[in-house]
């Protein structure tokens, strides 16, 4: 019998309590490795302490950990293809800076062009702002591809994320808190597989959170200066939720303020100025932005999109409204919530409800041995400074689900804070003790041992991808990014068109059945300049002048809808 004959019986044996035996392969891996790591303890300890005590070694290895990881991988999962619309709008932006400027001249005949999130008029720009875009733009120029900047951005994180729990516990906790960041966001994390975004803010989130515990305690220039570098990197990836990144600082430092002492409350207001000159840059970036794509100071690209193609412009465009069969039960819950949401007739009992549904999905900040820790993080809620932390988090859990639509990357700004609760969680475990024997050191021990096992098993299956074991044992995987995200059917359709010499024009043919998120009318900056250009067919009359205006590229016909697709010479 084969590994693969093996796993193919395993999901079919399940125990009493519900386990099934690839649970219990998994556990007894994961117990293994417990056990070694709790035999090699007194040698890991001490050299690991000295680690955390050099500020800089420490984030340089946290910054070049996932990295390394990520890239041991390509082998097996080679560089990220986008499939979102989201991400070929962030690509957009990349791209357009990556041309030194900050919006494309509209095209002869936009008409063929019209695509999600993008803007045809009054130029043809991304509606997003330009802080993703601006990293992987960097990562681009750099490295060549823009997945590099992704790879900076949790690079970033990783190592900011350690420097900010500097500032809230002691450098042992911290590292260990830098590590967990890794394992949960690093090389096997959604973030780190697409180009949507999510380590950029949660890097900015952690700048934010790091200084101010730092402000309060020594009130140093430098730090002001990093809450307004934070603030400002916030606000040119994820605007709305700025505004209540803002509320949980004035929070912060609610009870000063109340206090009302004048000296101190002088000293806070001279930071505070700090901190406003440190993000005008951002405020100043944002406004050009809207000037050179809207025309207009103070109309923000999105604004302008929601006005010519409606709310949401991703449910809305071109094809109406979505028949129902087409959605998975989320993509329901959000589609009945953002018609609610564009008819106005939300109603607190159905904003509640969206809540309760999109509890579950908070898991993602969390791997499942934490859990504990996460419920231990509540013995600390006697001080002011962890009850802040609980409130921050609620606020944005609060203020996000205003949204009519949900992703862990809309709120990582927060993302070290619920490190910050499975840290202090895991300190407070650390403490317990029984009849007078400290026995909560070995429970916190085994629980992190349990989400580096977790880890470990998992990428194993990742970096040995061909083997029948990896195979059979994936299906079952939770941690699915980085194995089921790149899509085959647009790298396949990608390398016949690398085999066909010369300049491309492909016109898109949907059916009637079409699903809206399928969309494959994406193209570059400089739409003119590129190999391939794709453009919406439109009929044989309107098509005609898109052909006289693109007279010497080979035009094919690519109908996705199909099954299979096919893609073949266009014949009007």
């Amino acid at each position: 019998m084969s590994f693969s004959d093996l796993f193919r019986g395993l999901p079919h044996i399940q125990s009493s309590t519900g386990f099934r035996a690839i649970d219990f392969v998994e556990l007894a891996v994961a117990a293994l490795l417990v056990l070694v790591a709790l035999f090699w303890r007194p040698w890991i300890e001490p050299r690991l302490l000295r680690l955390a005590k050099n500020t800089w070694l420490a984030m340089l290895l946290l910054a070049a950990l996932p990295v390394a990881l990520r890239l041991l991988l390509l082998a097996h999962h080679p560089v990220p293809t986008p499939d979102v619309y989201d991400e070929f709008s962030h690509l957009l932006v990349a791209d357009t800076l990556r041309h030194f400027r900050l919006a494309n001249p509209p095209h002869a005949l936009p008409q063929f062009f019209e695509t999600f999130f993008t803007l045809q008029q009054p130029t043809y720009s991304s509606i997003y702002p330009l802080g993703q875009g601006l990293i992987m733009a960097i990562g681009w120029m750099i490295f060549g591809l823009p997945w590099a900047g992704v790879l900076l951005a949790v690079a970033a994180f990783c190592a900011l994320c350690y420097w900010m729990l500097r500032g809230w516990t002691t450098p042992g906790w911290a590292l260990l808190g830098g590590l967990l960041a890794v394992i949960q966001f690093g090389p096997l994390s959604q973030w780190t597989n697409s180009y949507w975004g999510g380590a950029p803010a949660a890097a900015a989130g952690c700048l934010v959170f790091g200084a101010l515990p730092r402000l309060r305690a020594s009130g140093r220039t430098r730090d002001a200066v990093l809450l307004g570098a934070g603030l400002g990197l916030h606000m040119l990836i994820r605007q709305y939720e700025s505004i209540f990144l803002v509320l949980a600082v004035l929070l912060f430092f609610a009870p000063e303020m109340l206090r009302g002492r004048t000296a101190p409350l002088r000293s806070r207001l001279r930071l505070a100025g700090v901190a406003l000159l440190a993000l005008s840059p951002a405020v100043l970036l944002t406004l050009a932005q809207n000037k050179a794509v809207t025309g207009q100071w103070t109309t923000v690209p999105e604004m302008l999109s929601r006005y010519q193609y409606g709310v949401p412009a991703s449910l809305t465009f071109q094809n109406g409204p979505v028949p129902h069969r087409e959605l998975t039960p989320q993509q329901d819950m959000d589609y009945r919530m953002q018609q609610a949401f564009h008819q106005g007739t939300e109603t607190p009992a159905s904003y509640f409800e969206r809540l309760e549904y999109r509890v579950r999905f908070y898991r993602f900040f969390f791997l499942p041995p934490l859990y504990i820790a996460a419920a231990a993080f509540l013995l600390a809620l006697r001080e002011y400074r962890f009850v802040w932390v609980a409130a921050t988090l609620a606020l944005s859990a609060l203020s996000i689900n205003f949204f009519p639509a949900w992703q862990p990357h809309y709120i990582a700004a927060v993302t070290c804070l619920f490190i910050l609760v499975a840290v202090t969680g895991l300190e407070r475990i650390a403490r317990w003790r029984t009849w007078e024997h400290p026995v909560g050191l070995e429970i916190a021990a085994v629980i992190v041992f349990l989400c580096c096992a977790h880890f470990t098993f998992w990428y194993g299956m990742q970096a040995a991808a061909e083997s029948p074991f990896s195979l059979a044992a994936r299906q079952y995987e939770t941690w699915y990014s980085i194995n089921q995200l790149n899509p085959a059917l647009r790298i396949a359709v990608s390398r016949a068109l690398a085999r066909i010499p010369g300049k491309l024009l492909v016109f898109v043919r949907y059916e009637p059945n079409h699903i809206f998120q399928n969309e494959w009318v994406y193209n570059v900056a400089d739409i003119d300049s590129a190999r391939v250009v794709w453009a919406r067919d439109l009929g044989p009359d309107e098509n005609a002048k898109l052909l006289r205006y693109y007279p010497k590229r080979k035009a094919l016909l690519f109908d996705p809808d199909l099954r299979p697709p096919e893609m073949g010479i266009y014949r009007p």
